[in-house]
């Protein structure tokens, strides 16, 4: 087997795979884009190992363990987008520079300081009592 003809492919992938990252805007490419990179690398650790005849075959090993992780990246992947598009109904990787939500829509308190009245006049509330007499 050349190992010219699997490298060259896998090149081309790993470069459709650079450009989909680059230049789509949409998540759901962006992530197969992705995947289309680590597809090239795992034709490439197959096709080093087949070239230097290993006994082991640590090259088909570490694809089996890209595999997961690709797999595991998806799954990942998948969920934020969709808890993205839940939240801003939109998918657009360019608008959605800032995950955090707006802040003058938030309003944020202060923290009192514990055993303290607030600024507003209402007071902590008294302790009840330990016991309680009888009425005689």
């Amino acid at each position: 087997m050349h190992l010219a003809y699997p490298t060259v492919v896998a090149a081309l992938l790993f470069s459709v795979g650079v450009y989909g990252v680059l230049a789509r805007r949409n998540a759901i490419l962006v992530l197969m884009s992705v995947e289309l990179m680590l597809n090239a690398v795992n034709l490439n650790l197959v096709t080093f190992d087949v070239w230097y005849r290993d006994r082991l075959h640590g090259g088909q090993v570490l694809t089996l363990f890209t595999i997961v992780i690709a797999a595991a990246e998806i799954g990942l992947g998948l969920a934020i987008v969709l808890l993205v598009f839940r939240n801003r109904q939109m998918i657009d990787v360019d608008r959605l520079r800032a995950l955090s939500e707006d802040t003058d829509s938030i309003e944020v308190a202060a923290p009192r300081p514990a055993g303290r009245a607030s600024a507003e006049g209402d007071a902590a509330p008294e302790p009840a009592p330990a016991h309680e007499e009888a009425a005689p």
